[in-house]
């Protein structure tokens, strides 16, 4: 088991771990959190190489993956930078990637009932007002679950506030920090429930955030 104690908070600097040899060839992995090598709960960084790709498969308590650069493909179509998509069970697909790809991919985290087959531009979906100063592109909830974008303008703060539920947060831009570090792009951190931060920015930050499934 890797990172399993949702009772203490994780941080780790992706740029900073080498790549893992995943079963399949060209496919490369970083893992961040996982129950067992090739099973159960994981969340992890995917690297596709050009050419590189899966045999059909499904997703037991689904798939969650957000594009991060190149394109990811299967049958239903090609994914972008910025393309952010959730497989339920039951879904199969068997993916490939004729370019290359990096992913943030979750696996086994759906709760019971969330059967919702969700495919999202980001980089075509436009930004809500959030709190202070705060740009919010929200992309799924579900029974007190939730996920969005969240860009942070420069030098915005936020106030000081507790995560119910717990929070995790992927840095896709700029660096975000707060009283215990700083956290620049590339960052994983996950926080228990009730943890509490004061969070900012110096440069313009882009996050992507889930909260209330811990």
């Amino acid at each position: 088991m890797l990172n399993m104690d949702f009772n203490k908070k994780v941080a780790i600097q992706t740029h900073q771990q080498p790549w893992v040899a995943s079963p399949h060839p060209g496919v490369w992995r970083k893992p961040l959190a996982r129950e067992d090598a090739e099973r159960g709960h994981a969340t992890s960084l995917v690297k596709f190489e050009p050419g590189a790709s899966f045999n059909e498969h499904d997703h037991p308590l689904g798939e969650e993956i957000l594009v991060l650069s190149g394109t990811f493909s299967d049958h239903s179509g090609d994914y972008h930078t910025g393309s952010y998509f959730r497989n339920p069970e039951g879904f199969k697909h068997a993916p490939f990637s004729e370019q290359g790809c990096v992913l943030f991919v979750k696996l086994h985290q759906f709760q019971p009932g969330d059967d919702q087959h969700l495919v999202i531009d980001t980089q075509k979906k436009c930004w809500s007002a959030g709190l202070g100063g705060l740009s919010v592109m929200p992309l799924h909830s579900y029974q007190g679950e939730s996920t969005a974008l969240v860009k942070w303008p420069k030098g915005e703060r936020f106030q000081a506030h507790r995560h119910f539920g717990g929070e995790e947060i992927f840095v896709i831009s700029g660096e975000f920090i707060d009283e215990h570090g700083r956290y620049p792009q590339g960052t994983w951190l996950r926080s228990p429930h009730l943890s509490e931060h004061f969070p900012y920015v110096v440069q313009e930050t882009i996050i992507m955030v889930k909260v209330g499934h811990l």
